[in-house]
């Protein structure tokens, strides 16, 4: 399979779910310490995206499958018991199909199954689902003809853990200015990046990360106040991150990577089962690292 129509389907397909990367597999730890308190938030990540040629035409179909394991440190006192509250996992299975609209552009849709809980029961139970799916079309120019190769996505992503009863738009742009330079602007991630050589490359970027999950047994989060009495449902962690970058390639495909920053937002929450907010963990921005090792067919 070409290597730039293989990167485009991955980057196409992996825009909610891997930051927009042209990753085939990836293996990566995250670590969080919490400012101001003793809380930790570590994460162990891992998935695998297989794109299968349907014809000569340009159609493909690509499923994935994603495991994440997070193992939140909840060290803060509080009125509740927080047991419960320290392993959260998810299993994701997802399947794309693609299409060339014209030479020049491509349509794609995408639909999501994941289960993301605390797994307290040792069952699984019907809020533990989550379903996603997207509609992106896509216009790219490359090939050796290209001066400064792009690319442009437009579309819309859906997700049952967003709290909105409508898919939000997704907007990326990406381009390639010269053999050192190039750049990425969009959600979830924006970055610039300068390549020293075909091994080492470093780059500075914002990126949108987090997660969901069901929490099965249902508490009180302020029981000593009961007009505020909402039940617990969830957990969420939004973080908006800023930093450096660094990688190294071992191969023209496997290389290891190491990020580390700051977030400029950091918002853990409890909620109920209408996605609304019962009580705030923490809010205090706070360094993070990143680090791992991934499979890239560009």
């Amino acid at each position: 399979m070409n290597k730039v129509i293989l990167g485009v389907l991955i980057c196409f397909f992996s825009l909610p779910s891997v930051a927009q990367s042209t990753d085939l597999a990836r293996v990566e730890y995250t670590y969080f310490p919490q400012s101001n308190s003793d809380n930790s938030f570590r994460r162990f990540r891992t998935f695998i995206n297989y794109p299968i040629k349907l014809n000569d035409k340009g159609a493909y179909l690509l499923p994935g499958v994603e495991y994440r394991n997070v193992n939140f440190i909840y060290q803060d006192s509080e009125n509740f018991s927080t047991l419960d509250l320290d392993r959260f996992q998810s299993f994701t299975g997802k399947l794309g199909y693609t299409f060339k609209l014209s030479e020049t552009w491509r349509f794609g849709a995408e639909a999501g199954l994941m289960l993301a809980s605390n797994f307290s029961t040792g069952e699984i139970m019907n809020d533990d689902f989550i379903y996603t799916g997207a509609l992106y079309f896509m216009k790219s120019k490359d090939g050796e003809e290209v001066a400064k190769p792009w690319r442009l996505i437009l579309g819309l992503s859906y997700s049952t853990t967003r709290g909105f009863p409508f898919p939000l738009p997704v907007v990326n742009y990406y381009q390639k200015l010269n053999e050192k330079w190039s750049y990425m602007v969009g959600i979830p991630k924006a970055n610039l990046k300068y390549a020293f050589n075909d091994r080492n490359s470093i780059q500075s970027f914002v990126t949108l990360d987090g997660f969901f999950a069901n929490i099965q047994e249902n508490f009180s989060a302020t029981p000593l106040h009961q007009s505020q009495s909402n039940a617990v449902d969830s957990m969420s962690m939004t973080v908006v991150l800023g930093g450096l970058g660094y990688e190294y390639k071992f191969t023209e495909h496997l290389s290891i990577y190491l990020y580390g920053g700051y977030t400029l937002i950091n918002d853990i929450r409890l909620r109920d089962d209408n996605l609304d907010d019962v009580y705030t963990i923490n809010d205090a921005n706070t360094f993070y690292t990143r680090g791992g090792l991934k499979f890239n067919i560009l």
